[in-house]
């Protein structure tokens, strides 16, 4: 247990020195957007993810065969967009490999302007979720979240992928004590889980008592606070900078 919340202090304020900086806070709040966003998809745009791409695909399935409340065209166009934005993180990668702080601010900040974008959409349709607006918000936060799991991956930050928990919840059952192993970074693999539970919890709950558009401010104010706060941290290119050896 110690070990467990040591690790978990470390992974929310990292020590001075640690490798990755503040990576893990930065991106723990990534995750939390992701359980926002995808409250969104899921809940408001009907029954499509733009961030879990294995439940999108098993959710087009289910559409080819005829089951009812699912859209074949949702889940194509929201793959789709995903790829999109896969594709151009993939790009940003590539273009600041050297600097992880550069890449986390740019994307995060592209992010933000996305997010904008489904802002905009809903504040003209009066919150209204049309045909046209849902589409624009599956777009939109599609290609947001292909572009943060493609930027996560190229960060390099272990147990940390924004987007995916099926590894870091296997990785907690596999490497533990009962299995005959030792769990590395059980705190931060928790505070990962937790991290997305809350997101998804928030947005189901805003959506109940609040309106779209509310959890769609609040997640481009997320975006906005972690592109600022990765760029002044990352200002005079400290060694977490540097992408992982």
């Amino acid at each position: 247990m110690r070990r467990l919340l040591t690790d978990a202090a470390q992974t929310l304020v990292p020590p001075k020195g640690d490798r990755h900086g503040p990576l893990p806070p930065l991106m723990l709040v990534l995750t939390v957007v992701t359980g926002l966003i995808d409250a969104v998809s899921y809940l408001a745009l009907g029954r499509v993810f733009v961030a879990n791409m294995t439940g999108n695909v098993v959710f087009l399935g289910f559409a080819l065969a005829g089951a009812p409340g699912l859209s074949v065209t949702a889940s194509i166009v929201s793959l789709v967009s995903f790829l999109t934005g896969a594709l151009a993180g993939g790009r940003f990668g590539t273009r600041f490999a050297a600097h992880r702080g550069r890449l986390l601010a740019a994307t995060t900040a592209i992010q933000a302007v996305l997010v904008a974008g489904t802002v905009i959409a809903v504040a003209l349709s009066d919150g209204e979720v049309t045909s046209p607006v849902r589409y624009t918000l599956i777009v939109l936060l599609g290609i947001a979240m292909g572009m943060q799991t493609a930027v996560a991956r190229r960060l390099g930050v272990p147990d940390l992928t924004t987007t995916v928990l099926t590894l870091t919840l296997t990785g907690l059952a596999a490497d533990s004590s009962p299995a005959g192993g030792a769990t590395p970074r059980p705190g931060r693999r928790i505070l990962s889980v937790l991290a997305m539970f809350l997101g998804a919890l928030a947005g189901a709950l805003l959506l109940r008592h609040a309106e779209l558009l509310h959890i769609l401010v609040l997640t481009l104010l997320m975006l906005v606070v972690t592109s600022v706060t990765t760029h002044r941290l990352s200002a005079s290119s400290p060694a977490w900078t540097r992408p992982p050896s």
